[in-house]
């Protein structure tokens, strides 16, 4: 269930939870926590226009795992919950599941 729909080429992301600790175990206090660049796609726009004028439809889906840059997007509130618009070039790809 999509609580914003975004326009054209705009996808709202939800940030994953940024790591406590480090792979040698320590913790990293949350001041110290950097914001995360992984993400999982919330609602996505139904695509931007080509030069023929026709809509050239997204690649990515709701619900892909998706990697961005650090300083990219507009941070919003939604419903109480802290959202990311992008627009879908500022996203570097789709992280594979294992399967």
């Amino acid at each position: 269930m999509s609580i914003f729909r975004p326009l054209h080429d705009r996808v709202v992301l939800r940030r994953t939870s940024p790591a406590e600790k480090t792979a040698g175990g320590i913790i990293i206090p949350d001041t110290a926590q950097e914001k995360p660049v992984e993400a999982v796609v919330v609602a996505v726009g139904p695509g931007a226009r080509d030069a023929q004028g026709q809509i050239a439809p997204l690649t990515v889906r709701e619900g892909d795992r998706v990697l961005f840059g650090k300083w990219s997007g507009t941070e919003v509130k939604v419903a109480g919950e802290d959202l990311l618009i992008v627009r879908e070039s500022d996203l570097f790809g789709v992280v594979a599941t294992a399967a």
